[in-house]
């Protein structure tokens, strides 16, 4: 969709990527720490002062103290870390839970692992988690079950509710969750919650994260993973047969990032709100059916109004026709029909991006 865009000119709001940069006081960390002569290669789990600002946090957002040294893996992004996890403590014919839809790097890492992937389908409007159809996805064979929340692409955050029900069914099964939180600081309609906080569940958790998304510096692929000592050994052993090290320099500037204010975070909220009310509003006036979202940025819209035959189809028109681009979201399924309804639209670009996006939809699509 991105080499369409550029071949059309059309504006891109499919790739999750800001159009615009990270804060100044972590690019300047990265350029210091480049002069510092922070360029060899990085211990293999993370420079110290990083793994200290990761569990810092940690323990300030979820009130849990987990010990860097120990506890923590520094990863070169968190796709990085997803593949760690899953190829460090999943073996050949372990059964894994999936939320349908997903980012499509679980199930790609799954398959390296050899892993017989069990999905359970999340539906619209609400994407609630259809709680006897997880119930039945248990069995004496199942090792994992991996929840994205803030979750990509429908923008669902899980509810404490849900959350309980999938940790008692792990306690019962004796199974491990793999948590991607890398939207936690973009949760606008309810707070946050980290599997591993729940009671019992920070012994048969992986938690994942990193800086991009919440910095908006897609670029550094910088994350991590934090988990108890006896799961940290798996994931730090494929991790080192993946990377062995992540960008030193890079590694300095995320500490630096990470004991940001919390102002930066309120000020990161409020400008992704207003973002996401310019593209809402306007896709609700072209005529599409808008998702109710919760947190990331993306917004999941109902493409069927306009008549097209299917997600593909659309995004196709939308591209050569509209100049705008969107993403099919049957690519986040196992089965593509269950998406081909769907399209999801990203507001991580300047307002400005946002506005004449909308404009080109309403002149070529609006009723």
């Amino acid at each position: 969709m991105s080499t369409l865009a550029i071949k059309h000119g059309a504006i891109n709001l499919g790739q999750g990527f800001p159009n615009f940069d990270g804060p100044e006081f972590v690019k300047e960390a990265a350029i210091q720490g480049i002069k510092d002569g922070k360029n060899q290669y990085a211990r293999g789990y993370g420079v110290p002062d990083l793994n200290l600002a990761v569990a810092d946090r940690f323990k300030k957002d979820t009130g849990l103290v987990v010990d860097p040294e120990k506890e923590v893996t520094v990863t070169s992004g968190c796709t990085e870390a997803i593949a760690a996890t899953m190829l460090g403590l999943i073996n050949s014919g372990d059964e894994v839970i999936l939320f349908a839809p997903f980012y499509d790097s679980y199930e790609a890492t799954l398959s390296m692992a050899g892993a017989k992937i069990k999905c359970v389908t999340l539906r619209p409007p609400d994407f609630s988690v259809p709680i006897d159809e997880l119930k039945s996805a248990f069995s004496k064979n199942t090792r994992a079950i991996l929840i994205n929340t803030p979750h990509n692409p429908t923008g669902k955050m899980f509810t404490r509710e849900e959350l309980d029900v999938i940790a008692s069914l792990c306690i019962e099964n004796d199974v491990l969750v793999f948590t991607d939180e890398v939207y936690d600081k973009l949760a606008f309609e309810m707070d946050h919650i980290s599997m591993a906080s729940l009671p019992g569940m920070y012994e048969r958790t992986v938690t994942l994260n990193s800086l991009g998304k919440t910095f908006s510096l897609t670029g550094w692929k910088i994350g991590w993973a934090i988990a108890p000592p006896h799961l940290t050994w798996g994931v730090r052993q494929a991790h080192s047969f993946l990377t062995f090290a992540t960008s030193t320099p890079m590694q300095y500037a995320a500490a630096a990032a990470l004991r940001a204010p919390d102002s930066y975070y309120e000020e990161l909220k409020r400008d992704y709100r207003k973002k996401k009310a310019i593209l809402v509003e306007g896709l609700k006036e072209v005529g599409f059916t808008v998702i109710p979202s919760s947190g990331t940025y993306f917004v999941v819209v109902d493409h069927t109004p306009f008549g097209l035959e299917n997600d593909v189809a659309f995004c196709e028109y939308l591209i050569k026709e509209v100049g705008v681009v969107a993403i099919p979201t049957s690519v986040f399924y196992l089965n593509p029909e269950d998406g081909k309804d769907l399209v999801r639209f990203t507001f991580c670009k300047d307002e400005g991006t946002l506005r004449s996006a909308v404009e080109r939809l309403k002149e070529k699509l609006g009723k």
